[in-house]
């Protein structure tokens, strides 16, 4: 699993480490339809040599850009290790933590049983420093190999240092993943209607290499609980990062550490983007390997980041916990519920084979396993991820309203007017479509309007009823561009064809269009303006 497991009291064994670079994710987007050609990370991996006892650091270089470092050995007991990256202008990224890979994953016949930390999202860089401790009588790692000048000897791969030899059966590819463009952010999927699974983006839409897998998908009878992970490293990726990544994680536990296929169902970024996980279907109960010992019967989503005390952000949390609702009621199960599940056994879990824990229906790996995950801030969150899971069919309240149109221009603007407190009230709609560009958000007391010619601005009272009653953007006004205007006897508001002017003492509305004034007629009192477009998928224009 890509989280941490508290430090063993064990030595370390006198076996190389092997630092695994995975370099920068190249950008393009295939369709629904199409499988990226023969693309793949690029992966280059280098011993780290002549490592003693206690902290050693190494600086490794290699003129392809690459993003993620993993540390790889047949035996990482009692090691830790800590990376940075040097930035473009010559200074030190932070240091981060490279969690070890405990009850994830499956060893394959042949393979050495070869263990890994989790690949550390660093940011495109040509160099990184990696500081590895190990307990102070482990015996040193083995020195660099001679390189004979004449050796001329293919290589096979690219190396990362051409000063040093790299160990054999290394495999050198290139990726190029799917990134969501810019202008489509945030996402869609902040913002899914009751009832609905967030958007999924696909192996194929993220470019997995279906090649690179083994055998069939491996079903389980039923899903009777979901488990949350995260997968550690650096938080400071960008929403166009995240398919990169994801793609290197799938390489990295296929082809380094020689798994039949990436060890979750399901992954979940910071800005909402879920990425479908290990094949075989995300409407069947596909067994991964995520939880050492409780494989079985479970299904597995990780949250992209790292979350011992930065919390996941919010629209993360709440994808993740209306993904983990989605899925649980497809299968029956109630995610406030518990259930009953035998343990596998094995080093990864606390539960020894056959015992049979009574267990809540969502869980975290950390409730099962010999590890830190998913992080204590996560893991102080687990009683809200149940309850919106639970909550999966109800219509959203104005708290997940509100959550649901962070990141947008509709919430900046509201949020400048007070948010809950001002006088446009709580949200009382998702974010929604109107004519062309158009996007709209109602309140208790108005609403926002937004297009890219006019900007966000708020409606409210009288002149939000008028502006209704004459067809919203529809109409001859088209939209505003600005809120409402006091002035001593009106109040004025300006839209991209003309004015209303409220006349303060009689409440009369007036229309104002190329200098001509027409007096409109009151609307019903208690009518509040309703638009009638049919329900579209939110977007949360920035």
């Amino acid at each position: 699993m890509l989280c941490r497991r508290p430090a063993p009291s064990i030595l370390f064994s006198a076996l190389a480490a092997t630092v695994v670079l995975l370099p920068w994710a190249l950008t393009g987007v295939p369709g629904d339809d199409q499988v990226p050609a023969a693309a793949a990370p690029h992966v280059a991996q280098q011993p780290l040599t002549e490592l003693g006892g206690g902290e050693t650091i190494r600086e490794i270089h290699q003129e392809t850009p690459f993003s993620m470092v993993a540390l790889t050995s047949e035996d990482l007991s009692g090691t830790t290790a800590r990376v940075r990256a040097e930035k473009a202008d010559g200074s030190w990224g932070p240091w981060y933590e490279a969690e070890q890979l405990e009850g994830v994953g499956e060893e394959q016949p042949g393979r050495g049983g070869l263990r890994g930390t989790e690949p550390v999202f660093v940011g495109r860089t040509t160099t990184v420093q990696i500081a590895v401790t190990r307990p102070a009588e482990a015996p040193a790692t083995a020195p660099a190999a001679p390189r004979e000048d004449g050796d001329q000897q293919p290589l096979g791969y690219v190396p990362a240092n051409v000063e040093q030899p790299f160990g054999q059966n290394i495999n050198a590819v290139l990726i190029s993943p799917p990134e969501t463009p810019a202008d489509l952010l945030p996402l869609p999927n902040a913002a899914t209607p009751p009832g609905q699974p967030p958007n999924i983006i696909s192996r194929p839409q993220w470019g997995a290499d279906e090649a690179m897998r083994c055998g069939e998908p491996r079903y389980d009878n039923r899903i009777q609980a979901g488990v949350v992970h995260h997968t550690a490293g650096s938080n400071e990726y960008l929403p166009g990062d995240s398919a990169g990544i994801v793609r290197s994680i799938y390489e990295y536990h296929t082809r380094t550490l020689g798994w039949c296929d990436i060890a979750y169902n399901a992954m979940v970024d910071k800005y909402g983007q879920v990425f479908e996980g290990r094949a075989g279907g995300m409407t069947r109960p596909v067994e991964g390997a995520h939880t050492g010992g409780f494989n079985h019967n479970t299904w597995g989503v990780a949250m992209l980041g790292n979350f011992d005390v930065v919390p996941p952000t919010p629209i993360q949390l709440r994808t993740t916990a209306r993904l983990l609702g989605w899925v649980l009621g497809q299968a029956g199960v109630d995610p406030m519920g518990a259930v009953v599940l035998p343990s596998e056994g094995g080093s990864f879990t606390k539960f020894p084979f056959g015992a049979s824990p009574t267990l809540p229906t969502i869980f975290t790996h950390r409730d099962v396993g010999n590890t830190e995950c998913p992080g204590n801030a996560a893991y102080a969150l687990l009683g809200q991820i149940r309850d919106i899971a639970a909550r999966f069919n109800d219509p959203p309240g104005p708290d997940q309203l509100a959550e649901m149109l962070r990141g947008g221009a509709i919430h900046a603007k509201w949020e400048s007017l007070g948010g809950m407190n001002s006088y446009l009230g709580r949200p009382t709609s998702p974010e929604s479509a109107g004519e062309g560009s158009t996007r709209y958000v109602t309140f208790e007391r108005g609403a926002v309007y937004w297009s890219p010619e006019s900007g966000a601005e708020p409606v409210t009272g009288e002149l939000y009823k008028a502006w209704g009653a004459l067809g919203f953007e529809r109409g001859a006004l088209g939209l505003p561009t600005s809120a409402e205007i006091a002035a001593p006897l009106w109040i004025v508001q300006n839209f991209q064809h003309g004015t209303l002017n409220f006349d303060r003492e009689d409440g009369r509305v007036i229309r104002v269009i190329d200098g001509v004034p027409v007096e409109l007629p009151p609307p019903p009192a208690d009518l509040a303006p309703i638009q009638l477009e049919r329900f579209t998928p939110p977007s949360n224009p920035v």
